[in-house]
């Protein structure tokens, strides 16, 4: 591709824009890569793009080409996509998002139904520290074009004030200062965010908000979702996930389940190298 050439590709929503050799380069300076990883992988697909390619495409091939050259850069890089793999429902996700908050030595009860004033609901995230009670719901997706729209925190909204009705009402929720919590592993539409900042909603998604993202807790705390591991076949992701071992630092703290898998030695050794490459993976720019 010549480099003042403008070529059109396709998004994961469908829409189409021009390609932007600097934010694919962004995005490998955010994942850890050397500066020559970056011109190597850029290079290469400033050479093999073509119109009309999904974004998922370049992302595959440079994914491909920075796992060659730069092995922690790579792992990183896989971050946004592993979370879209820890399907096929919302429940590792509600899991993944229960831990985040345990690891901040809150209290944690995933998928529970709580009796409102008028009606019961299904709350997939609630934690308790103190005098602070979140009451979260999360909205996870396969499509990595998906967005959060407004009628969702609209939903959450009246759900949990109907909740809050019949609990401060009882002597033990006294004094408790009620939290809405929306999670997702896509993005919010510009009206649920300003919904939301009026009725003091926390949301948090993969780049929202942009001093504590999703992506900058999971890089900051190494909370990598399990299904980041290359050394891991699929089925044995889903088997590590039904298990309740939803991220590496869990894997990392029970070296014991590989051994109840029933994994070859080799497998074991090359698993535990890839767990100690993530749990020390250096700092990376906001």
């Amino acid at each position: 591709m010549s480099v003042n050439k403008t070529v059109f590709i396709t998004k994961a929503s469908g829409q189409e824009e021009a390609f932007d050799i600097d934010k694919l380069r962004v995005s490998l300076q955010n994942a850890g890569a050397t500066e020559a990883a970056i011109a190597e992988v850029s290079a290469d697909i400033q050479d093999w793009i073509y119109p009309g390619v999904s974004t998922g495409k370049i992302y595959s091939r440079a994914f491909k080409i920075l796992k060659q050259v730069n092995t922690s850069g790579a792992l990183l890089y896989r971050l946004k996509k592993s979370l879209f793999e820890m399907g096929p429902s919302g429940y590792p996700f509600e899991h993944f998002i229960g831990e985040i908050f345990r690891r901040q030595a809150f209290q944690v009860k995933v998928g529970i139904v709580i009796d409102g004033a008028s009606v019961s609901h299904e709350m997939d995230v609630v934690a308790s520290k103190d005098n602070t009670q979140i009451l979260g719901e999360c909205k996870y997706s396969h499509n990595q074009g998906f967005s959060v729209s407004v009628q969702v925190p609209l939903y959450v909204h009246s759900r949990v004030n109907d909740i809050v009705a019949k609990w401060q009402n009882e002597p033990q929720h006294q004094g408790k200062d009620f939290k809405i919590w929306i999670f997702t592993n896509g993005r919010f539409s510009p009206d649920s965010i300003e919904y939301s900042k009026y009725y003091g909603i926390q949301l948090m998604g993969w780049n929202y908000p942009p001093e504590a993202s999703l992506k900058q807790i999971i890089q900051r705390e190494r909370m990598f979702p399990i299904t980041i591991m290359s050394n891991l076949s699929k089925s044995d992701k889903h088997e590590l996930m039904a298990r309740g071992i939803v991220t590496c630092k869990q894997l990392a703290e029970q070296p014991d389940i590989l051994q109840r898998m029933s994994f070859s030695q080799r497998k074991i050794r090359l698993l535990q190298k890839e767990l100690e490459v993530l749990m020390k993976m250096p700092d990376l720019p906001a």
